[in-house]
């Protein structure tokens, strides 16, 4: 998986209920430190900075890449959240994601 980079834009995996942040947020990566520690910019609609935050690598997805200037495929993030899983809650997943496909094809 490629590491996150400057202009990327980055969802939340987490509430940051001090910074006012919900899971869901997007926000521009405006550093990369090392570490796997980025500091990322979140602003409101009228494009004015709410807050600033350096996130780990856990606690964001990368959703669209700026060297590319395409969005992420939805199985690319969703294999960005899964990495972080321990493997018992690995299954639970997969046996949701076999239930939701048997019952697709069975329309």
């Amino acid at each position: 998986m490629k590491s996150p980079e400057l202009l990327d834009v980055v969802e939340l995996l987490l509430n940051l209920p001090d910074d006012g942040l919900q899971v869901g947020t997007q926000g521009t990566i405006v550093e990369c430190y090392g570490d796997d520690a980025y500091e990322v910019e979140f602003v409101n609609g009228a494009g004015e900075t709410i807050t600033m935050v350096v996130l780990k690598l856990a606690q964001f997805a990368v959703v669209w890449r700026a060297e590319s200037k395409m969005w992420v495929p939805v199985a690319e993030r969703l294999e960005a959240l899964m990495a972080a899983l321990p493997e018992a809650t690995l299954l639970e997943v997969f046996d949701f994601a076999r239930f939701v496909h048997s019952r697709r094809l069975a329309s």
